[in-house]
Order: structure tokens, then sequence, then C-alpha cells
């Protein structure tokens, strides 16, 4: 299985170490033929604007929006979560476009006010996952298509939509690799139709 994570800012370096970790051919992706026959896509943590917009001027944005039309799973962490969006609160552009939320871009406060948090995330089992979040997103609505998998307090910051996965936080700066490995079971489901 290849999994291509979008490597033009942010946290991509951590997402391609666990996936590795779990015997995936993790590759990063500047280009659009760095996403050629990738079995699923990770969108990391780092600076939505900036990932959005490199993403644009490296032909990544149609790519990626025919992979998850095809079924190919998309995985969004922080950052990522928000380039997935079909809303942005308080912003006219959208990047993805993909999944049927409505994100509030650094609901957590600033870089100063990030922490960690255990979060009941029953999909991946009774054991709390420690999720870090770091100048996070949350999720302020969800279609009728979209699965909430966990929240923070009052606040949505796990969630499902068919092939797509987001989350608030960054799994992939934990040794807990529970999410990427459903991500990939995500994945496995994708390949093997």
């Amino acid at each position: 299985m290849k999994i291509a994570v979008i490597a033009v800012q942010g946290a991509f370096r951590e997402h391609i170490q666990a996936l590795r970790q779990l015997g995936v051919d993790a590759v990063e992706a500047r280009r659009a033929s760095d996403l050629e026959n990738a079995d699923g896509v990770v969108l990391p943590g780092g600076e939505s604007t900036a990932i959005g917009k490199l993403m644009r001027e490296y032909d990544m944005i149609d790519p990626v929006r025919e992979m998850a039309a095809q079924g190919k799973p998309i995985f969004g962490t922080c950052a990522g979560m928000i380039v997935l969006a079909n809303r942005i609160e308080g912003e006219q552009t959208v990047h993805l476009g993909l999944m049927d939320v409505t994100v509030n871009r650094n609901s957590f406060g600033r870089q100063r006010d990030s922490f960690e948090a255990d979060l009941d995330i029953p999909v991946l089992g009774e054991a709390a996952f420690p999720a870090v979040f770091i100048r996070a997103p949350h999720i302020a609505a969800v279609g009728d298509q979209v699965e909430v998998l966990a929240r923070y307090q009052d606040r949505i910051v796990a969630v499902r939509q068919g092939n797509l996965l987001a989350t608030s936080f960054h799994p992939e700066l934990t040794g807990d690799l529970r999410l990427h490995q459903y991500f990939l079971n995500i994945s496995n489901k994708s390949v093997a139709k």
C-alpha cells in the first residue's frame, strides 16, 4: 500500500514516520506526479492557507479531489482538516471543499495555548487517545453524512465522512498509532474494491 503525504508545509515527516512504523510505503508528495498510484492521502497539520496555496501552485488540488471521488481515503489533521472542509467560518475561500463540515480556525487559542488531552474515541477501542492540540481548529457544524468520532468538552474534534477522516489534533505527534491504523483500514477497504 502506498500513502502520499502532502509535503509542501507542516508536520508531514511525523506522518510518514508513523505510517512507515505500520509497514506502509509512505511518500512525500510535493507535486501532482507524486500522487500517482497512491492508495490514499494525508494532509498534515501546519498552516492551512499556506498548504492550500502551495497545493494550488503545484497542481495538487484536482488530483486529490479526483482521488476522493474514486473512494480513496483522505486524512486531514489540524490544518489538514481545514483544507478538507467545505466551509471555514469567516472566510470565503475553501481549499479542497470535500468534507461537509464547517471549521472554526484556531478556536482553541494561540500557540501558547496548545495542550494535550485524553480523548474517548470509541472506534479506536476503550483506551483513551492522547491528543495533541496546537493552535487547533474545531468543527462547528457537520452535514448529515458526517459521523462525529470524538469531542473535547463541547467541541467536535474528530469526524469521518465515508472515505474522509479529519481531526483537530495531531495524532502523528504521539506514540499512539491507532488513528493511523484506522485510516489504513479505510484504505484497505478502498484498495479491495
